[in-house]
């Protein structure tokens, strides 16, 4: 096992944990050796990934299971992308709007553009970011951005209202140490060690408890910001790369699970995607009279997909690619509708 990895992973999550995520996740053979005390971008990337994967298994009870089934069988996860949702406005306080605030972080840690999808109908654009050192079996990271202009008036308004005060959890020491690990490629572990929980906190919300009046407006308009405004930067679904996922689906629908009915075909038909309808969790709003309230809302989800290699390519290379229909629709996972 790589040593620097281990050490980031027990950093965070203690040995016992580190250790089961281990046995849990399929690690790339990029990751058989490494250099006692000097951690390389990918190993950064790819311990970020994981920590952020067990996060996911922590806020979603049906990935979870699923996940357990998997170990119980002696099979391991292979992470294939992780998704997050943004948006793109300038009134987000301390916070800079959109991706920029995501990106800032990946291409240090060796991560490059590789795709650029419209989601008309959500009126949001995503962009998949994969890894210069091993973008086939390091996970991509789907970067959305909600576009608020395209909205009313009043849900402008209540954007601002939700994110106008969000603060910017990367410190300065944070920023000087992407931009040598960016001109590097590498940084000491210690500076490792350091740098990993600030990275950690990027991927959470950084705004404050929404009113429930805001909720309720940015929902009659758009799910995904509803989404947003409980759960703000986290890990939106975390994604399972499987062999056959038509044939996952319709195991998991004999066992009764909650999954889509339908898988999702890319129009090359080389990318199946599915996911399990997102978990209700308890989020606090607050009332109009000022008190917190306590509401079962949309939390993150579970996502399956099976990829083909690209035929024509030479040499052969697997289709990293993503469908805007896709896309879409596993995007409805987080449509479920709340309980008061």
């Amino acid at each position: 096992m790589n040593e620097n990895l281990m050490v980031l992973l027990e950093h965070q999550l203690g040995q016992a944990a580190a250790q089961d995520l281990v046995n849990l996740m399929h690690i790339p053979d990029l990751f058989s050796c490494g250099e006692s005390g000097k951690v390389t971008r990918a190993e950064l990337a790819q311990a970020l990934n994981m920590l952020l994967f067990s996060g996911v298994l922590e806020r979603v009870p049906s990935g979870r299971q699923y996940t357990q089934e998997i170990v119980t069988r002696g099979e391991k996860v292979m992470l294939d992308h992780g998704a997050l949702r943004t948006v793109r406005w300038l009134d987000s306080g301390q916070l800079p709007p959109g991706e920029v605030a995501i990106t800032r972080i990946l291409r240090p840690l060796g991560y490059y553009l590789n795709g650029v999808y419209p989601l008309e109908k959500l009126k949001m654009t995503g962009r998949s970011y994969a890894h210069l050192d091993d973008p086939e079996n390091i996970s991509q990271f789907f970067v959305s951005e909600l576009h608020p202009e395209r909205f009313s008036i009043p849900f402008q308004q209540a954007v601002s209202r939700v994110i106008g005060q969000s603060r910017d959890p990367l410190t300065p020491a944070a920023v000087a140490q992407l931009h040598e690990l960016e001109r590097d490629g590498h940084l000491p572990l210690a500076q490792a060690l350091e740098l990993m929980p600030v990275l950690l906190a990027c991927f959470a919300r950084q705004h404050g408890v929404p009113f429930e009046v805001d909720y309720e407006l940015l929902l009659s308009e758009s799910a995904e910001m509803a989404w947003i405004a409980t759960e703000g930067n986290v890990f939106n679904h975390a994604t399972d790369r499987v062999a056959d996922v038509i044939a996952v689906s319709e195991e998991q629908k004999k066992l009764g699970r909650p999954i889509k009915a339908q898988v999702e075909i890319s129009a090359s038909g080389r990318v199946r995607q599915t996911a399990f309808k997102a978990d209700l969790l308890e989020r606090q709003l607050i009332h109009t009279d000022g008190q917190v309230i306590v509401r079962q809302l949309p939390g993150s989800f579970y996502e399956l997909i099976s990829r083909d290699m690209i035929p024509e390519s030479n040499p052969a290379r697997l289709d990293l690619g993503f469908d805007t229909s896709n896309a879409q629709g596993i995007f409805k996972m987080t449509a479920n509708s709340s309980v008061k």
